[in-house]
């Protein structure tokens, strides 16, 4: 399928947890009703003590390894990406990578970051971590945010992400 304007840029940062498979199930769906164009990102932090450009080979082959096994995720959900160059993988180096995270997006033209974030507990109160917080605050694009279960809870489906709300991608409503 060519890419079009009609085409839906996703965003979709991954770090090899379990959140990868249902944010690409997410994505999924949305390319159930319009083409998409995938950027998969892995954000290597590196340290203020450290230059934005040092050398960090296992962080980078963790990241490489990440990155290949969620474009093999993705490719599996969207048949339609097989061979079409709709899905992209870029690994970066930052100091931060909730702002690394909004640069692709605004450097991919993105319509949208489609991310997943897990509950933690910060000084005894709930928290999606600074890089969710950070995406949610300064992202002009529209977020879906895949909220991940607790240890030990249990989901309706482990295979199938439960959309809370609404959210509109490209004329397309969630609920």
């Amino acid at each position: 399928m060519p890419h079009s304007e009609l085409s839906q840029r996703l965003v979709v940062p991954v770090n090899g947890g379990p959140g990868d498979h249902r944010a690409l199930a997410v994505v999924a769906r949305i390319a159930d009703r319009s083409p998409v164009l995938l950027t998969l990102i892995y954000v290597v932090e590196v340290p203020q003590s450290m230059p934005l450009d040092a050398e960090l080979p296992v962080e980078i082959d963790r990241g490489e390894a990440v990155l290949r096994r969620a474009e093999e995720i993705a490719r599996s959900a969207l048949p339609s990406a097989k061979g079409s160059g709709g899905i992209h993988r870029e690994l970066l180096q930052a100091r931060a990578a909730g702002a690394a995270i909004v640069d692709e997006a605004l450097e991919r033209g993105a319509n949208a970051i489609v991310m997943a974030g897990r509950m933690r507990s910060r000084h005894g109160k709930p928290t999606l971590g600074d890089t969710v917080a950070y995406v949610l605050k300064h992202a002009p694009v529209e977020v879906i945010l895949v909220r991940q279960a607790p240890p030990g809870a249990t989901a309706a489906s482990a295979d199938e992400p439960v959309l809370v709300g609404a959210s509109q991608v490209g004329g397309t409503t969630w609920r």
